[in-house]
């Protein structure tokens, strides 16, 4: 017993350790490292920069273009960086390497020199307005939709704000933002949640460049990894476009689990998934009836806007 709860306490140490201050949330006030990571793109090839705090980065090399946007899905090269004059330098490996200036990656690979620009792309569904009929939870007036609710100054939801309103089958619109943590990892990198109905967990998170597993960015968590990472880089708007269909009971005991389709900024990274549990740290129980909108407080200023629903009848 001792011994489990050392670990856990261990655990939540790094955890803190990791997260750090709270995060950057003003693109103005986000410093050079800001300014140099991003996406960049070129013909046939696309590369994700990290900033990794104190002038470090990795640049993760995608054949065929940046995810969702021509990536043959082949192995990635990371190579890593510092901060230099006029941007930031790539020292050589595995025969890539290169050089940030201003807005233009100039990159060197095993089959020859890559030209890249930095690139800022939208989710297709960036401003979505809801439908007729649509339950519109938040739209920048006023947070009176959630219990707990609060908004910024300049009109976006904090973190830790749950829904009154609950819900069975829907769909589900939401826009959120991660601040910029340079220095965190993990899961204290811009963490929070997108439960449906309090029991079903999409991660929000930092994961912008990683592998995509089932605790970062679009991932169900303890269930599923997305089919890809489609985390764009922190501060940018980004969408989840959610279809849910929740789980069936009878005679108090479960039928039918739940099934999910997610699109992350546009592209469909679950298709139909069965959800045979309530994802960890849910604050509801599966059960027969509806559940409300649980947008996670993991001590991150995540925000979110145009928040709407169309329940299906």
């Amino acid at each position: 017993m001792k011994k489990t709860f050392f670990l856990f306490l261990s655990t939540l140490v790094l955890s803190l350790i990791a997260a750090g201050p709270g995060g950057e949330t003003d693109p103005a006030k986000a410093g050079p490292e800001y300014q140099v990571q991003g996406e960049y793109a070129g013909k046939g090839i696309g590369v994700q920069v990290i900033a990794l705090g104190d002038g470090n980065y990795r640049a993760v090399i995608h054949k065929g273009g940046l995810p969702g946007d021509g990536w043959d899905k082949s192995a990635k090269v990371e190579i890593n960086g510092k901060a230099s004059a006029a941007g930031a330098a790539f020292a050589e490996a595995k025969g890539w390497k290169g050089a940030i200036a201003g807005k233009i990656f100039e990159l060197s690979s095993p089959d020859g020199a890559n030209r890249l620009e930095k690139v800022m792309r939208k989710s297709s569904s960036l401003g979505m307005k809801p439908p007729k009929g649509a339950v519109v939870l938040f739209d920048g007036s006023s947070a009176k939709n959630f219990k707990p609710g609060k908004m910024t100054e300049d009109g976006l939801l904090m973190q830790g704000a749950n829904s009154i309103q609950r819900f069975g089958d829907h769909r589900l619109h939401i826009e959120f933002r991660l601040p910029f943590k340079p220095k965190a990892r993990g899961q204290g990198r811009g963490n929070s949640g997108c439960y449906l109905q309090a029991r079903y967990e999409v991660q929000m998170l930092d994961s912008f460049g990683l592998t995509g597993h089932h605790n970062e960015c679009g991932g169900i968590y303890s269930i599923k990894p997305p089919d890809l990472n489609m985390c764009y880089p922190p501060l940018s708007w980004q969408t989840y476009d959610v279809e849910f269909t929740a789980a069936k009971f009878k005679d108090g005991k479960k039928v039918e689990d739940a099934r999910i389709t997610v699109f992350h900024n546009g592209v469909k990274i679950h298709n139909n998934v069965k959800l045979p549990k309530r994802t960890t740290a849910s604050p509801l129980p599966e059960g027969p009836g509806p559940g409300f909108l649980h947008l996670q407080n993991h001590g991150n200023p995540v925000r979110y806007r145009n928040i709407w629903v169309v329940e299906k009848k």
